[in-house]
């Protein structure tokens, strides 16, 4: 565990935690607490709420690397049985004998799709074990009258997303009394600021550009890979699990996991820099900007025939649709230069296995989600479905081979009263 020094340095960014925390805390009328990425803030609240040797259940269809958070905390996760078409939690397929045996719940929010967190509050409390929202993807979402972050113990969001500053995270608590012990926590885990790290984020927009610029995406992932600098050559990062098995015997713990914890985002523990923090904060302001422009491409993508849910629209950080070849519509997208990404195919429990995950009791409908979801940007919605119409993309049929009755658009989930 890192010295108190590095959460000392945190000071060294002057009031700009502060102004982040105050903007995102007028959002959501809760405590927030500044962290340098979501799956540190996510890492700060399993380890303030649950000991070592608790089972979180969560969802299957997730990026592994919260997956790997969750092993780090000396934490089992069990794999919940979710809704086809949205991939949020179905509450009434997890058996009497798995919520008794839960230390917490994890929300997932994919792609800005709400899981039934009320329910999940009501649950939880009946339990007694703390619910927690990863609102990575829902920054702009609602659920039950209420901001997506708004329901649980403790929230994390990421400022990388929708805010797009390929950085930061927040920390949103539901017990504002909390926040002394969530710093000590935060300020024992950070790792000090490095300097090539800041200077790397400094220029990361001007590279990007130039890439863009000169349509040079193809020789950049070349000479990435080339320099052994991608750890992904699959959707899912090489599980390892000789590695990953003896990680566990140091659990609770980050350094054991930082191979897996880190990957994508290898600056997800130091603490930030005046000018990360700034650029984050000029991210920030244009949040609502944003948000509209979401919820414009996201209504215009769920009138499409790839679309599955009904009613009113979320402003979605990816809209999931749904087409017979994902694989010829991904390369028809790429060559209008339109990456798809956020794609969690297979499920986490068909990925890693019983030697390190409780696998879903009903895993079908994770896995149909896995397979023919297709996250399109709802910021290139008129191009993405122009393409798709040029490409012939078609339809794929839900399970069951018709829809089921009161999906809501905004991924509230089926009413089941």
């Amino acid at each position: 565990m890192a010295s108190g020094g590095a959460g000392r340095g945190f000071a060294h960014g002057g009031s700009q935690p502060r102004r982040l925390e105050e903007t995102m805390r007028g959002r959501l009328g809760r405590e927030c607490v500044y962290v340098p990425s979501c799956r540190f803030g996510l890492y700060v609240a399993l380890r303030h709420w649950c000991p070592p040797g608790g089972r979180v259940l969560m969802s299957p269809v997730n990026d592994d690397v919260i997956f790997f958070v969750v092993l780090a905390a000396g934490l089992r996760p069990v794999q919940a049985p979710l809704h086809p078409l949205d991939a949020s939690l179905d509450i009434d397929a997890v058996p009497d004998e798995v919520w008794g045996s839960l230390s917490a719940v994890l929300t997932t929010n994919l792609y800005g799709n709400p899981d039934p967190a009320p329910r999940l509050r009501a649950r939880c409390d009946a339990l007694g074990i703390p619910l927690f929202e990863d609102a990575a993807h829902a920054i702009g979402s609602e659920t039950g009258g209420r901001p997506v972050g708004a329901w649980g113990d403790a929230a994390v969001f990421s400022l990388s997303k929708h805010v797009g500053a390929k950085a930061g995270g927040m920390l949103a608590l539901a017990d504002p009394g909390l926040r002394a012990a969530v710093e000590r926590t935060r300020a024992e885990l950070l790792l000090p600021r490095r300097p090539t790290a800041e200077l790397a984020y400094a220029v990361r927009p001007y590279a990007e550009a130039a890439v863009r610029g000169l349509r040079l995406r193809g020789a950049a992932w070349a000479a990435m890979r080339l320099l052994g600098l991608t750890e992904r050559e699959e959707i899912r990062m090489p599980l390892r699990p000789r590695e990953l098995a003896r990680a566990g015997r140091s659990a609770p713990g980050l350094d054991a996991y930082d191979p897996w914890v880190r990957v994508d985002m290898h600056d997800y523990r130091l603490t930030p820099g005046r000018p990360r923090l700034r650029r984050i904060g000029r991210k920030l302001e244009r949040l609502d900007e944003v948000l509209a422009a979401c919820r414009a491409g996201t209504e215009l993508l769920l009138s499409t025939p790839w679309a599955k849910p009904t009613g009113a629209a979320q402003p979605l950080f990816r809209v999931p649709l749904f087409v017979a070849d994902r694989d010829a519509a991904i390369a028809a997208l790429a060559r209008r230069g339109i990456v798809v990404g956020y794609l969690y195919d297979p499920p986490l429990d068909d990925y890693a296995g019983p030697d390190f995950t409780d696998p879903s009791p009903a895993p079908e409908a994770a896995r149909w989600f896995a397979r023919h979801a297709l996250p399109v940007d709802p910021l290139r919605a008129r191009e993405a479905v122009e393409v798709l119409e040029r490409c012939g993309a078609r339809p794929v049929q839900a399970p069951g081979g018709r829809e089921p009755q009161g999906l809501s658009r905004g991924g509230l989930g089926p009413s089941r009263g």
